[in-house]
Protein backbone atom coordinates (compact mmCIF):
# COMPACT_ATOMS: atom_id res chain seq x y z
CA UNK A 1 0.00 0.00 0.00
CA UNK A 2 1.52 3.30 -1.09
CA UNK A 3 0.02 5.69 1.46
CA UNK A 4 -1.28 9.23 1.28
CA UNK A 5 0.79 11.68 -0.76
CA UNK A 6 0.93 15.31 0.28
CA UNK A 7 2.61 17.75 -2.10
CA UNK A 8 4.12 20.86 -0.53
CA UNK A 9 4.93 24.12 -2.23
CA UNK A 10 6.68 27.12 -0.68
CA UNK A 11 4.58 30.03 0.55
CA UNK A 12 4.07 33.10 -1.63
CA UNK A 13 6.25 35.29 0.61
CA UNK A 14 9.14 32.85 0.55
CA UNK A 15 8.82 32.40 -3.21
CA UNK A 16 8.78 36.16 -3.74
CA UNK A 17 11.95 36.61 -1.66
CA UNK A 18 13.78 33.86 -3.56
CA UNK A 19 12.49 35.28 -6.86
CA UNK A 20 14.07 38.68 -6.20
CA UNK A 21 17.27 37.08 -4.90
CA UNK A 22 17.29 34.99 -8.08
CA UNK A 23 17.08 38.15 -10.18
CA UNK A 24 20.19 39.43 -8.40
CA UNK A 25 22.01 36.15 -9.08
CA UNK A 26 20.94 36.27 -12.75
CA UNK A 27 22.46 39.76 -13.04
CA UNK A 28 25.65 38.57 -11.32
CA UNK A 29 25.77 35.69 -13.76
CA UNK A 30 25.22 37.87 -16.84
CA UNK A 31 27.53 40.75 -15.94
CA UNK A 32 30.23 39.12 -13.80
CA UNK A 33 30.26 35.30 -13.93
CA UNK A 34 29.93 34.79 -17.70
CA UNK A 35 32.56 37.41 -18.70
CA UNK A 36 35.09 36.24 -16.09
CA UNK A 37 34.40 32.51 -15.66
CA UNK A 38 33.19 31.50 -19.12
CA UNK A 39 31.44 28.11 -19.11
CA UNK A 40 31.04 28.11 -15.33
CA UNK A 41 29.36 31.53 -15.61
CA UNK A 42 26.90 30.15 -18.15
CA UNK A 43 26.12 27.22 -15.84
CA UNK A 44 25.69 29.63 -12.89
CA UNK A 45 23.34 31.85 -14.86
CA UNK A 46 21.20 28.95 -16.14
CA UNK A 47 20.71 27.63 -12.61
CA UNK A 48 19.84 31.13 -11.38
CA UNK A 49 17.28 31.50 -14.19
CA UNK A 50 15.61 28.15 -13.36
CA UNK A 51 15.39 29.03 -9.66
CA UNK A 52 14.06 32.51 -10.45
CA UNK A 53 11.41 31.26 -12.88
CA UNK A 54 10.21 28.47 -10.56
CA UNK A 55 9.85 30.83 -7.62
CA UNK A 56 8.28 33.51 -9.82
CA UNK A 57 5.59 31.03 -10.85
CA UNK A 58 4.92 30.13 -7.20
CA UNK A 59 4.95 33.77 -6.08
CA UNK A 60 2.87 35.44 -8.79
CA UNK A 61 0.49 32.75 -10.09
CA UNK A 62 -1.89 30.17 -8.67
CA UNK A 63 0.04 27.38 -10.37
CA UNK A 64 2.14 25.33 -8.01
CA UNK A 65 5.65 24.07 -8.54
CA UNK A 66 5.99 21.54 -5.76
CA UNK A 67 9.18 21.75 -3.72
CA UNK A 68 8.81 18.37 -2.02
CA UNK A 69 6.38 15.59 -1.28
CA UNK A 70 5.41 13.86 1.95
CA UNK A 71 4.15 10.27 1.89
CA UNK A 72 2.20 9.04 4.90
CA UNK A 73 2.30 5.26 4.90
CA UNK A 74 -0.68 3.81 6.79
CA UNK A 75 0.78 0.31 6.86
CA UNK A 76 3.65 1.23 9.20
CA UNK A 77 2.68 0.02 12.66
CA UNK A 78 4.99 2.51 14.39
CA UNK A 79 3.03 5.47 13.02
CA UNK A 80 -0.44 4.18 13.80
CA UNK A 81 -2.24 5.66 16.74
CA UNK A 82 -3.92 3.18 18.98
CA UNK A 83 -7.64 3.75 18.63
CA UNK A 84 -10.00 3.33 21.53
CA UNK A 85 -12.30 0.30 21.23
CA UNK A 86 -15.34 2.60 21.07
CA UNK A 87 -13.85 4.47 18.11
CA UNK A 88 -13.04 1.21 16.36
CA UNK A 89 -16.55 -0.07 16.94
CA UNK A 90 -18.00 3.11 15.46
CA UNK A 91 -15.65 2.91 12.46
CA UNK A 92 -16.65 -0.74 11.90
CA UNK A 93 -20.32 0.25 11.98
CA UNK A 94 -19.66 3.06 9.50
CA UNK A 95 -17.93 0.82 6.97
CA UNK A 96 -20.64 -1.82 7.44
CA UNK A 97 -23.24 0.84 6.61
CA UNK A 98 -21.27 1.89 3.51
CA UNK A 99 -21.06 -1.74 2.40
CA UNK A 100 -24.78 -2.35 3.04
CA UNK A 101 -25.63 0.71 0.92
CA UNK A 102 -23.41 -0.60 -1.88
CA UNK A 103 -21.05 2.37 -1.70
CA UNK A 104 -17.96 0.18 -1.25
CA UNK A 105 -17.14 -3.24 -2.64
CA UNK A 106 -16.74 -6.41 -0.59
CA UNK A 107 -12.97 -6.27 -1.08
CA UNK A 108 -12.82 -2.64 0.11
CA UNK A 109 -14.99 -3.57 3.09
CA UNK A 110 -12.71 -6.49 4.04
CA UNK A 111 -9.57 -4.37 3.68
CA UNK A 112 -10.96 -1.48 5.77
CA UNK A 113 -12.26 -3.89 8.39
CA UNK A 114 -8.85 -5.55 8.59
CA UNK A 115 -7.13 -2.15 8.94
CA UNK A 116 -9.45 -1.11 11.77
CA UNK A 117 -9.02 -4.39 13.62
CA UNK A 118 -5.22 -4.24 13.17
CA UNK A 119 -5.14 -0.75 14.67
CA UNK A 120 -6.75 -1.89 17.95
Amino acid sequence: MMGKRIKVRPGKGQSMLVFFAGLVFCCIGLFIAIPTAGLFGVFWTLIAVVITVANGINAFTDKAIVSHEIIINDSDKQYKSSAAPEDSEQRLQEIQALYDKGLITAEEYRQKRKNIIDSI
